[in-house]
């Protein structure tokens, strides 16, 4: 198969009256959600386009899984937007992609006229509820192939202006392949849904659900505020995996959830996208130790992750969790300044080659030529692997070891440091719940920046005993809550701009 609506359409065959997506207020089975997807896609397929981009611009529901699978059928590909985003981002990222059309729903239609674009806007509750053109769609599935773009994924970027990733069905496919073999994910697997639907996070529950018949059950996001009700969420829908960035894991350990209510039906805790702390995660761990723990890793441009580690033995408080080794039908490599691949232990950035491999950026050829380069290991023929600004190294175990970001290492006081090394030494502190470091330029200084019962003073003599004199912040402040971007993850870009007024 050669289309993700294919594998779907094969799940609804196996599972039709199964709970595909369910929320608080409403769920679509297998067969509802590909009606409801054919019938947005008969619509959109009205535009008679092909590989153009159609925004979604719809809360995070049921409603919406349909609407970004309806653009799949119509031949085109989808950009998820969050309906809370900042106008201006959106205009940013409409400008970038240009779309056709936009999806959206009743309370939101009125927004759209504030962006100002040139684009036909379509109700979802309307055209979902229309009769399906079986061959209108049958005739574009026949023109399509698997590496027609499915979606484009906006991240930040260093100019200010965000940067679309492009990613196919061949992507999808060969990416949930070994995301489905890995996790065993199959009819029986409930997910507990934490991340947005435009982040590329949700990308691995998403689709694996649809190709194998799990349930996708959607966490809302308020009930990360109110973490008893969470866990009762959970138990209510029989959750039991969930793939998490380690923010929200950490929000139940630093709370010491588990001595008031436990996950009944909790099987497997997948994490991503920010540095777990394995004081949090050892705080899950001994209150679970029979349960599956994975640590995944990878940027956006390999589809979701290339790496991971599935949690096998005990890590002290403040040590570093490995990110393992690559995915099946994924290569990595270290590669250092030199375009040599390292050996040993040596630090190097990692680079990524396979099929997981996205394009590059949406009307961005500068900055794809400079992320998506050839092979420095292989001058025989072309092929393009991916310089992830990730810094790593190989441990005793021959597991790749997370060191830092390109862009967070520092020089000060003439030497190189690697801020991420200074997080987890004030990670491993007694309380401390949640922490970064940011570098200001300006005064050469290092800020460290936490939230917890710790004193300040406490902190200090704790990171003397766990990193270098030179490593140690020229500045620790306390505050009383860490903010957090909309993929919840901590807000560095925040934290650079306002730490001066925040204490």
């Amino acid at each position: 198969m050669k289309n993700i609506t294919e594998y779907l359409e094969q799940t609804a065959k196996n599972f039709p009256d199964k709970t595909a997506f369910r929320d608080e207020n409403s769920d679509l089975t297998y067969s509802q959600l590909v009606m409801k997807a054919k019938s947005i896609g008969t619509a959109l397929a009205g535009l008679e386009r092909k590989n153009v981009a159609v925004a979604v611009y719809m809360n995070k529901t049921p409603m919406c899984a349909a609407a970004m699978l309806g653009v799949a059928y119509s031949g085109n590909f989808y950009i998820v937007v969050d309906s809370k985003m900042p106008v201006e981002r959106i205009k940013n990222m409409f400008g970038v992609v240009e779309p056709v059309a936009v999806v959206t729903e009743d309370g939101l239609a009125d927004n759209i006229k504030e962006l100002g674009i040139n684009a036909e806007v379509f109700i979802c509750d309307e055209i979902s509820g229309q009769k399906p053109d079986e061959n209108k769609l049958l005739e574009i599935r026949r023109r399509m192939i698997d590496t027609d773009p499915l979606y484009c994924l906006f991240t930040s970027g260093s100019t200010g202006v965000p940067k679309g990733t492009v990613v196919s069905h061949r992507n999808v496919i060969a990416y949930t392949d070994w995301v489905i073999e890995a996790f065993d994910i199959n009819e029986n697997t409930v997910f507990g849904s934490q991340t947005p639907f435009y982040f590329s996070m949700s990308v691995t529950d998403f689709f694996s659900t649809i190709r194998t018949g799990a349930e996708l059950v959607i966490i809302p996001k308020k009930y990360f505020s109110f973490p008893i009700k969470l866990i009762q969420y959970m138990n209510d829908n029989k959750v039991n995996t969930i793939y998490w960035v380690p923010s929200a894991l950490c929000i139940v350990a630093n709370l010491d959830l588990f001595k008031y209510t436990k996950p009944e039906y909790l099987e497997k805790v997948l994490f991503a996208g920010e540095v777990m702390p394995t004081k949090q995660l050892n705080y899950w761990i001994n209150n679970f130790p029979e349960l599956f723990y994975a640590n995944l890793f990878g940027p956006t441009e390999t589809t979701d992750i290339c790496t991971y580690y599935v949690v096998n033995r005990h890590f002290e408080d403040g040590t570093s969790l490995p990110i393992g080794n690559a995915c099946n039908n994924c290569d990595v490599m270290v590669v250092n300044d030199k375009g040599k691949e390292c050996t040993d232990s040596e630090e190097g950035e990692l680079y990524v080659r396979g099929s997981f491999l996205a394009y590059g950026y949406y009307n961005n050829p500068e900055r794809t030529s400079s992320a998506f380069v050839q092979n420095p290991l292989n001058n025989a023929y072309p092929e393009f692997v991916y310089k992830t600004g990730d810094i790593v190294k190989y441990n005793e175990y021959g597991e790749l070891i997370y060191c830092g970001r390109k862009d967070f290492q520092i020089k000060h006081m003439g030497y190189r440091i690697e801020l991420g090394e200074i997080e987890n030494g004030a990670a491993a502190a007694d309380g401390v719940s949640v922490n970064a470091c940011i570098y200001d330029a300006a005064e050469d200084s290092i800020v460290m920046i936490y939230e917890g019962k710790a004193k300040k003073e406490d902190l200090f003599d704790a990171l003397k005993k766990r990193v270098p004199e030179y490593m140690m912040p020229n500045r620790i402040i306390k505050i009383s809550s860490m903010p957090y971007n909309s993929n919840g993850k901590i807000d560095r870009v925040w934290l650079r701009n306002n730490f001066k007024t925040i204490e």
